[in-house]
């Protein structure tokens, strides 16, 4: 059975998505409008919820800032979280040379998450990746082509779950 909720929670962002009822977002940027929202589920469990922010509320690839929140529904350790990262840079077909450290610098920032804990990233318009656990600062990403890999998870045309994709896009 510990397998299994281990493969599921290493199914991140690998089901299919649907839109989600959530609570009120943790808000750093306050000029930041709702772009859309979206709940991943696999098989039986719902894992996240997650909601994309840009300054006007719609979706460009270049546009900054931009925020990206993932809200927990269940307990995930660290590790999980950074491993199930680096298998969706897989399926994208991530070969950035900074890809090893950036896993690096996740696992040193990241906390295991537990139900309702919010992971937000935050790209600034310089393209720096900050992100925040439950509203309060982890860290800081300098390298700019961090977060546009990052969000390409979730935003790419070629994501590993383009339900998912288009509810944050706001198009379901």
């Amino acid at each position: 059975m510990n397998r299994l909720c281990a493969k599921v929670v290493l199914s991140f962002v690998c089901a299919a998505a649907s839109m989600a009822a959530t609570a009120a977002p943790t808000v750093f940027t306050p000029a930041l409008q709702m772009v859309g929202e979206a709940r991943l589920n696999v098989m039986f469990w719902s894992v996240y919820d997650s909601r994309l922010y840009t300054a006007d509320g719609r979706y460009r690839a270049d546009q900054r800032p931009l925020r990206l929140e993932i809200e927990y529904l269940r307990e995930i350790e660290a590790h999980v979280l950074v491993k199930q990262t680096g298998e969706e840079w897989d399926h994208l077909q991530v070969a950035h040379e900074n890809r090893n450290g950036w896993m690096r610098q996740l696992i040193a920032l990241w906390p295991d998450v537990r139900k309702n804990d919010v992971i937000a990233l935050e790209i600034d318009a310089d393209n720096r990746s900050t992100f925040f656990f439950n509203g309060e600062k982890l860290g800081v990403i300098e390298d700019r082509a961090f977060g546009e890999h990052f969000v390409a998870i979730w935003l790419s045309p070629n994501t590993s779950r383009p339900a998912l994709r288009e509810a944050l896009l706001g198009s379901l």
